[in-house]
């Protein structure tokens, strides 16, 4: 009776265990923050890209994260300067504009490449260069999208067109179609987010300029998070992008190879004089 007794002991003791062991494993993270991303493409390509980065980042630091998507880049803006996001996918002209206030510290970013704003036209177009584009009307996903907007608003001074029609679009995807289907006589984006875009679209579009490259969208946090909460997420990005399935996961943002950075990468931002290109809006209205 006594062996049948103790018998009886070990296994409620090893079910309790076993119980205790699920739960740990299953339990929510204590800590959970918000991941803002900037919205290059529409909503539901935004979280099929961005949900299952931020589930490895959970597994690989314990930590909780909140995907919180902007209906457009000036909705995101406005949060970003405001200090709302805990982490966040930026453009990096945002980055710059918090350093005096926010003081958003940059983790990781892509070092394979730069950000190559473009200028592109219908395969069809008469259009071979910038100057051709005078009095026409130019697709941009918002006014001060870095790479889409501002750099490429850059070189239009440079080329001395002066005179055109600017159409905000709320997204790189909605530049790439409104030129494609001759919703627009051109359009502002980005190398890679245009690389990005299905075969059918590329092939009815083509690239008539290449701006100043640029230091990439880097991966973000507000100075009020903990230096050891900082530290993981930049070491899990860092070995995500070292092992197959997680280099795999980074490249559908497109980050294909995370590299370490700080905000002294994009000191060049401020020297290539992108401000006087900023434009401020009092409503929501005039993003559009």
């Amino acid at each position: 009776m006594e062996i049948s007794h103790r018998g009886q002991l070990i296994r409620q003791l090893l079910i309790l265990s076993c119980l205790v062991l699920s739960h740990t494993a299953t339990a929510k993270p204590q800590v959970v923050y918000n991941f803002g991303v900037v919205p290059q493409f529409e909503s539901r390509v935004l979280f099929s890209i961005w949900q299952p980065v931020l589930k490895e980042l959970e597994k690989r630091t314990g930590l909780g994260f909140r995907l919180v998507g902007s209906p457009k880049i000036p909705v995101f803006e406005k949060s970003f300067l405001a200090g709302k996001f805990d982490f966040a996918y930026t453009n990096p002209f945002h980055l710059t504009l918090t350093e005096d206030s926010q003081g958003y510290i940059p983790l990781v970013r892509d070092g394979s490449r730069m950000l190559q704003g473009v200028i592109v036209v219908r395969d069809d177009s008469p259009y071979q260069q910038l100057a051709d584009l005078q009095n026409s009307v130019i697709a941009f996903p918002s006014p001060n999208a870095l790479g889409a907007s501002l750099a490429t608003r850059a070189s239009f001074n440079k080329s001395g067109l002066t005179s055109y029609t600017p159409k905000y679009v709320q997204t790189h995807s909605s530049v790439y179609l409104h030129v494609a289907t001759g919703l627009a006589d051109a359009g502002g984006g980005v190398l890679s987010t245009l690389q990005a875009r299905p075969e059918s679209v590329q092939q009815r579009i083509r690239v008539i300029h290449s701006a100043t490259g640029i230091p990439t969208h880097p991966v973000c946090v507000h100075p009020r998070i903990p230096p050891a909460h900082r530290q993981k997420v930049q070491q899990a990005l860092l070995e995500m992008s070292r092992s197959a399935e997680g280099k795999k996961l980074l490249a559908r943002i497109p980050l294909y190879d995370a590299v370490q950075t700080d905000m002294t990468t994009y000191r060049m931002i401020r020297e290539q004089g992108y401000a006087r290109y900023y434009i401020k809006r009092s409503n929501e209205r005039d993003s559009r």
